[in-house]
């Protein structure tokens, strides 16, 4: 007998009027390059300037989850390259995130479940390119948007829970206004993990991550999908053609396609960023967001 294993990164956009680390606005728009400055283009000379509103509306998530909430604000430098990331590197947070280890009940046919969040991170977001087929075209708009990233652990056994988590989360972003959560304007999105694993195994399957599925629709489809697929190789004793990489789901033929493989880790070299100091966050603060809640 075989079960699945499911974990989502949910990655939000928070509806500050600015931007996380920028005083560009923060507002959806489909003229591109429009809502930009020389600190989300990275131009030389910039600094980043914390946005104080998107710490509130991270804390705020933190404790909509019961998450344990750290004494201070620490941003890390997550660095890589790729063309809609103009600096070469993201501010985002590794080794001191928003929030950690909380949990959310749900009801799903008629069952209540304990989801459990490994961690709730505050990031900036990166612009977003336009693929065509002799040139692609980058829209800085999205650029420094303050994005916040939900972890859960890998503890999710249906699409129906998942897609049940994903509603509730929407609720809760928009009850406590923390964003509209609006997925047609892809201010929602989710990476998906899926493993299988043989039920009497204490470890768990080989993990498949499928990136970026913009819709809650798309993401039960993508997790079914996964599910046979795995299985079916793994009920043929195909085990070694379950490897671990990253797939993307195409909603024409309704299947997952690889895109690269992920044997190891990607080395993103973290680092403190040198150019915001960490401070304490003040329990007063936190007792009164809280109530705003």
């Amino acid at each position: 007998m075989l079960e699945p294993t499911i974990g989502l990164e949910i990655h939000c956009e928070l509806n500050t009027k600015s931007k996380m680390f920028s005083g560009s606005t923060n507002s959806y728009t489909t003229f591109a390059n429009t809502n930009i400055s020389e600190m989300d283009l990275a131009l030389p000379g910039t600094l980043p300037r914390p946005n104080v509103e998107g710490i509130r509306k991270a804390i705020k998530l933190a404790l909509a989850l019961n998450c344990e909430i750290p004494n201070e604000v620490l941003f890390d430098r997550k660095n890589y390259y790729y063309p809609d990331l103009p600096k070469g590197y993201q501010i985002t947070q590794m080794h001191d995130p928003v929030g950690v280890n909380g949990s959310i009940k749900i009801d799903c046919n008629g069952t209540t479940k304990k989801i459990l969040i490994h961690d709730i991170h505050l990031e900036e977001d990166s612009a977003s390119m336009d693929h065509f087929t002799d040139v692609s075209l980058i829209n800085y708009n999205r650029a420094g948007v303050p994005l916040l990233e939900l972890v859960t652990e890998p503890c999710i056994e249906s699409p129906e829970e998942a897609v049940a988590f994903l509603e509730e989360m929407r609720r809760i972003y928009q009850y406590a206004n923390i964003s509209d959560a609006d997925t047609k304007k892809g201010q929602i999105r989710c990476d998906v993990n899926v493993s299988i694993m043989d039920v009497d195994s204490k470890e768990l399957g080989t993990k498949v991550e499928v990136k970026n599925v913009n819709s809650f629709g798309n993401v039960y489809e993508t997790i079914k999908y996964e599910i046979e697929r795995q299985s079916k190789l793994k009920d043929k004793g195909r085990y070694d053609e379950v490897v671990q990489e990253t797939r993307r789901w195409d909603e024409e033929s309704g299947t997952t396609k690889r895109m690269r493989t992920k044997a190891d880790a990607i080395d993103y070299k973290y680092f403190v960023e040198p150019n915001i100091p960490k401070y304490k966050i003040d329990q007063n603060w936190v007792e009164e967001i809280k109530k705003c809640i």
